[in-house]
């Protein structure tokens, strides 16, 4: 039997309290009551179908996203958490990540989640600047912001994240930077910091705001770099910063190609097979079929045609070197099966190649769309 990939497993939380007009996340605007304990059954019942397809692998990292996790109670995260373990063999040292938005925390839920098993929060504030969250329609304001930051750092956690967006409607540099000193100020051991792009199907792509320009993005960017770094923060991906010890084990193994079980509302997932086959796994998008019974919207083996692309895609965005043993190991694929491709990123000076290893260049960096292309399959 072949070596598997790391298995980690992704629970959807689908309602908030009201829709961001940038979002295009699976989230539903809360109407009435969340459904706690009925949603929870429905969760564990999901996952009960998927366990075929995990080969009995230990779990290593479990992440609850959404939406808006932390509208779920503390006695149904205790259910959920319990459920899971009674399923899976989660590992004894998981990273159990859940997101929260600001104005939803409160210090009791908390310990509760804590009590659970949560060891890891990621805290939604986006920026502290109330113009900027209302024009993004988050409901929290800036000092709750700081205040669910406090609370996660009182909770003596395994770590927790800030997650801040920059290249804001109407946002200068100057704001941008701001943003950025308020937060690490507040000494997260991580930091997701990203720029807002405008997609498909949401409010802002039907009435599209003024963004800063690509030149005054890059000042953003490089200046906001320099910020993080001399706060003793070390990038390891596009957006993502850490304190040494601190990246996300969850979104590692994303990156690195692992496989993941995706449950709920909309969760995807990738499953390798002991035979080598890829699954990938897209469940049932609104609460309302899910809640009937209807799991899984559609199953499909990823061809080989597309493996190279889907391994890239995750890997490239990492700054770290990509092993070139991992990328047979996890597609099954020979080296010589994706020369052409690798020959002409190096010929193009996006990539640098070791007998160990693949490296992104600064130039592979700037043109990553077109790095990828390259590994792109043909149609038939």
């Amino acid at each position: 039997m072949r070596k598997l990939p790391p298995l980690s497993l992704y629970i959807h939380i689908p309602w908030c309290v009201q829709k961001c007009p940038y979002c295009d996340f699976n989230s539903h605007a809360l109407k009435g009551d969340v459904p706690h304990e009925e949603y929870v059954r429905h969760l564990l019942a999901d996952l009960d179908a998927d366990l075929p397809l995990t080969s009995g692998r230990e779990v290593s990292t479990l992440f609850i996203g959404g939406g808006t996790p932390s509208l779920l109670s503390s006695e149904a995260m205790q259910m959920l958490l319990d459920g899971v373990r009674a399923r899976l063999p989660l590992s004894a040292t998981a990273e159990i990540t859940m997101e929260a938005n600001p104005g939803t925390v409160e210090a009791d839920r908390f310990s509760g989640y804590q009590r659970a098993g949560i060891n890891r929060i990621s805290i939604g504030v986006q920026s502290f600047s109330e113009q900027k969250l209302t024009r993004l329609g988050r409901i929290h304001g800036p000092e709750e912001a700081r205040r669910a930051a406090r609370l996660a750092a009182g909770l003596n956690l395994r770590s927790f994240n800030l997650d801040l967006m920059h290249g804001l409607p109407d946002q200068s540099l100057e704001e941008a930077l701001d943003d950025l000193r308020q937060a690490i100020a507040l000494n997260p051991p991580h930091l997701s910091w990203y720029q807002l792009t405008i997609e498909p199907n949401t409010l802002f792509a039907s009435r599209p705001p003024v963004l800063p320009d690509d030149d005054a993005l890059w000042d953003i960017f490089e200046q906001g770099d320099q910020l993080l770094t001399a706060a003793g923060y070390v990038q390891y991906e596009t957006s993502a910063y850490a304190r040494p010890g601190y990246r996300c084990e969850h979104n590692l193994n994303y990156w690195r190609f692992g496989d993941y079980l995706g449950i709920g509302c909309g969760a995807h997932g990738k499953l390798t097979q002991p035979d080598g086959t890829i699954v990938r796994t897209t469940k049932t998008r609104h609460p309302r079929g899910f809640m009937q019974g209807k799991y899984l919207d559609r199953q499909h083996q990823v061809s080989d045609s597309e493996k190279p692309f889907e391994f890239f895609m995750n890997r490239f965005r990492l700054l770290e070197p990509a092993p070139r043993e991992e990328f047979a190991l996890y597609t099954g694929l020979a080296d010589s099966h994706i020369r052409p491709q690798i020959d002409r990123a190096l010929n193009a000076g996006y990539l640098i190649e070791t007998a160990e290893s693949w490296q992104v260049t600064e130039k592979g960096k700037l043109f990553l769309n077109s790095l990828l292309e390259l590994f792109l399959a043909e149609e038939e």
